[in-house]
């Protein structure tokens, strides 16, 4: 009598990883849902932003004098300021200066600090030295300070405010890019790059800055939270986005005489802000775990 042979289990095949890095990290991304859940809020912005000449159910300047600090209503969903304006107008709008103000600042910081931070970590030597100890110099000023600094300089404005915040955001990508550089420029594919002839600028744009744009990308998510910060900080000082234009700050500086008796001025516009942080942060520590080679 034959023994009946058991029947062989097929081993399970593992699911290939996307091809390139990227396509690995938006998988690893996928799995954190505090991450998605700070992308979709980031988005939402973006869109409201986008699309406030539709949204805003009222002119954002337009005052009523029949309607000053008006309780939250189903004609004004978040009530009115002390001049009649329609809060949630205001808010959709300033979503625009705060959003435009963290992308636009952080811009400025990764064009400013990337090539400086490149150069004094690809070349060395004296240029490492000078390089360091001017962004030393900068980083000891505290950001928020350097940035009222730059702004009243500047004049009181937008377009100011952003560029004092992304030059005083500047060093900390200036330290970021050398320090990767560094880490970088001694493995083996560079050296290997060097020995076939490659020009030290084809090597430095070619085979180093390409493999230190991971961790640009999550300081760049996390700047923009600190930026939209600062922005909504100068327009309380004054130095930010000038009345009547809406913006978060000067919304805040204006409720902060009404706090008392119309308190729906303060929280609409210090919850955007909170929000708005929050969902950049998140998005920025999901980022950061999903671009970690580590990562399994």
């Amino acid at each position: 009598m034959s023994a009946v042979l058991p029947t062989p289990i097929a081993p399970k095949v593992a699911r290939p990883e996307p091809a390139g890095s990227w396509q690995r990290a938006w998988r690893r991304l996928r799995r954190r849902h505090s991450a998605l859940l700070g992308l979709a809020i980031v988005l939402g912005f973006v869109v409201i932003a986008l699309c406030a000449p539709w949204i805003s159910p009222y002119d954002p300047i337009a005052t009523s004098w029949g309607a000053i600090r008006q309780a939250p209503s189903a004609q004004h969903w978040f009530g009115t300021d002390e001049i009649g304006r329609d809060v949630l107008s205001r808010v959709v709008w300033g979503t625009r200066a705060s959003l435009l103000a963290g992308i636009v600042s952080v811009s400025i910081s990764l064009l400013v600090g990337v090539p400086i931070g490149l150069a004094a970590g690809f070349l060395g030597g004296w240029v490492d030295v000078i390089v360091s100890r001017i962004t030393d110099a900068f980083l000891a000023c505290p950001f928020l300070i350097l940035a009222i600094a730059l702004a009243a300089f500047l004049g009181p404005s937008l377009a100011n405010a952003m560029v004092a915040i992304g030059v005083s955001a500047a060093p900390i990508f200036v330290r970021l890019t050398r320090g990767q550089v560094l880490s970088v420029k001694v493995e083996d594919y560079v050296e290997a790059a060097r020995a076939v002839g490659n020009p030290p600028l084809r090597i430095a744009l070619r085979h180093i800055l390409p493999n230190i744009t991971a961790p640009l990308v999550v300081q760049s998510t996390l700047a923009i939270a600190a930026a939209v910060i600062a922005e909504a900080s100068l327009s309380f000082l004054g130095l930010g986005q000038q009345p009547p234009a809406p913006s978060w700050g000067s919304m805040l500086n204006t409720a902060k005489n009404f706090v008392d008796n119309a308190p729906w001025m303060a929280i609409w516009p210090g919850a955007s802000i909170f929000l708005l942080v929050l969902s950049f942060n998140l998005l920025g520590d999901g980022l950061r775990d999903a671009l970690d080679p580590r990562q399994r």
